[in-house]
C-alpha cells in the first residue's frame, strides 16, 4: 500500500459493504425473486476486493453503477422495489457522509444525491405488490 493512498473513506460505515451485495445482486439478477447465491457470492466478492484492495475513486466508480441500478429499476414496472430501495438509501446515506470527508467526493456525487432522490421517491410511491393467488390456502377448500 502507497503512503500516498488514502484510506480516509473506508471509515465512513460498513453499511454499503453489508447490504450491498444482496441487493446489488438481486437487482442484476435477470429473474424476479431472490438472486442465485452465485450472484450474491460473486458481488460480495467484488465489493471485498474494492475494499480491500480499492481506492476511494474505484468504490465511487461501483458506486455509481449501484446508482444507475436503481435509476433503472425506478423507471421500471417489471421489477420488485425492496432490493432498489434498500440499494438506493444505502448509498445515498453514504454519498451524504462524503461532506465529512476531504477531497471532492462529496461534490463528485451531487448529480448521484440528486438522481437517487428522485428514483427513492418514485420507488416508494409504488403501491405494494399484490399477493398472488388466495391469501389464505383454506379459503378454497
Amino acid at each position: 500500500m502507497s503512503a500516498r493512498r488514502s484510506l480516509v473513506w473506508l471509515g465512513l460505515t460498513p453499511e454499503p459493504e453489508q447490504e450491498l451485495p444482496a441487493a446489488v445482486a438481486a437487482l442484476r439478477s435477470p429473474a424476479a425473486g431472490r438472486p442465485p447465491s452465485a450472484l450474491v457470492a460473486a458481488e460480495r466478492h467484488r465489493v471485498e476486493r474494492l475494499v480491500l484492495r480499492g481506492t476511494q475513486r474505484g468504490w465511487l466508480r461501483y458506486l455509481r453503477e449501484v446508482t444507475d441500478l436503481v435509476v433503472r429499476a425506478a423507471g421500471s414496472r417489471t421489477n420488485d422495489p425492496k432490493a432498489a430501495l434498500l440499494a438506493g438509501e444505502v448509498v445515498l446515506d453514504h454519498h451524504r457522509m462524503l461532506i465529512g470527508l476531504p477531497g471532492a467526493g462529496y461534490d463528485r456525487t451531487a448529480l448521484q444525491r440528486h438522481e437517487l432522490e428522485r428514483a427513492l421517491a418514485r420507488l416508494r410511491e409504488r403501491p405494494e405488490p399484490a399477493l398472488v393467488g388466495p391469501s389464505e390456502p383454506w379459503s378454497t377448500i
